[in-house]
């Protein structure tokens, strides 16, 4: 963890569509190592959006991590049709003693993404 107690890397949804948070959405975080994705640890996005505590602490080393979003699981529990299934964000660390946010803006046929703070 983090000095500040917060996780190294964290990350919250907002459907854009809806115009609030998405709660309960199934959140694996990746890192790659050689040519393999290996799990780190997983969450679920509280009625904020956010993954407040992932299911195991863990640190960071540079490297290229990903973060899979089971979106397709929460449109369905909401009754919206939608294109994206799974949504992937692949990002780089290079600087372990930065934090990294990673907010996901969501719709049913869209989504985009930058590092937050």
């Amino acid at each position: 963890m983090a000095d500040s107690g917060r996780a190294p890397i964290t990350t919250h949804i907002l459907d854009t569509e809806r115009g609030q948070p998405a709660a309960d959405v199934a959140v694996a975080l990746l890192k790659l190592e050689g040519e393999q994705w290996l799990p780190v640890s997983a969450g679920i996005t509280n009625s904020d959006g956010r993954v407040e505590t992932w299911q195991s602490d863990y640190s960071v080393s540079p490297g290229v991590y990903q973060l899979q979003f089971a979106t397709g699981d929460y449109f369905a529990r909401v009754g919206v049709d939608s294109f994206y299934p799974q949504v992937t964000i692949s990002f780089q660390i290079a600087n372990t003693a930065q934090h990294y946010h990673v907010p996901l803006l969501l719709s049913a046929f869209g989504y985009t993404t930058y590092r937050g703070s």
